[in-house]
């Protein structure tokens, strides 16, 4: 080997040896907080794979990175290396998926501990959350509400404005698509879509810059842009059903 391939190896050594520690550094980010540490652990705190969260009695941190949400609770020491679950990076590379227009039915949902159907997406509008919606591609918007029977149909306004677009739901269908022809999507657009039963979602898109690879740096992102719903989601489907 040659005085500068040497050189090069060399090089090249020294900078995995000096970014594998920093990529190791990073735990997760924590994505819900309560009790008496909620102020030393807030929404968005990153925190170390090497730290130990202290917890008092009545804490409860909730806590993402890239193998899934952990749900920690007080009392006590933890140390975020000792890891144990399932790795639910899956989940994560499903639930962010950008997909086409395609018909999502009963069998393809799935519901949080309280047996709420959640949307499989998450990128979908949910037709009953209001607030903040952040997307990846805001050229593929759809429409997702979470039953199956019967037909429905949306109004859907800019704003106060009058209804410039519909979305209709067929029967046994959860996805319909957003016509961006006449309701066009950009960041900070702000709809109000309401069905029959006349109650109305107001949502303010959010379009990402680029998506983030890691769980966490979504997280990030979600919580920066106050996509709180769909925070939710995120953590929910990173959880290890084990």
């Amino acid at each position: 080997m040659s005085f500068h391939s040497k050189r090069a190896v060399a090089a090249i050594a020294a900078f995995v040896a000096a970014t594998l520690p920093l990529a190791q550094a990073q735990a997760g980010v924590v994505v819900a907080s309560s009790g008496p540490s909620a102020k030393t652990y807030p929404v968005g705190k990153r925190l170390g794979a090497a730290d130990k969260v202290v917890l008092q009695p009545g804490d409860t941190l909730t806590v993402l990175d890239e193998k899934g949400t952990r749900v920690l609770k007080g009392p006590g020491t933890i140390s975020l290396a000792a890891r144990t679950g399932a790795d639910r990076s899956g989940a994560f590379a499903l639930l962010t998926r950008q997909r086409s227009a395609q018909r999502v039915r009963t069998g393809a949902v799935r519901g949080d501990e309280s047996g709420e159907v959640t949307r499989p997406n998450l990128w979908y509008v949910d037709v009953r959350q209001s607030g903040p919606m952040c997307l990846a591609n805001p050229a593929e918007v759809r429409l997702w509400r979470p039953a199956t029977e019967g037909e429905a149909l949306y109004a859907i306004a800019p704003g106060d404005a009058k209804v410039s677009s519909k979305a209709a739901f067929g029967d046994g269908e959860m996805l319909t698509v957003w016509d961006l022809s006449r309701a066009p999507v950009a960041d900070g657009a702000r709809y109000v879509v309401a069905g029959a039963d006349g109650k109305p979602t107001e949502i303010t898109f959010r379009v990402l810059d680029a998506l983030p690879v890691a769980p966490e740096d979504l997280a990030l992102i979600l919580i920066e842009k106050g996509c709180t719903a769909q925070l939710d989601v995120l953590s929910t489907a990173m959880t290890d059903d084990g």
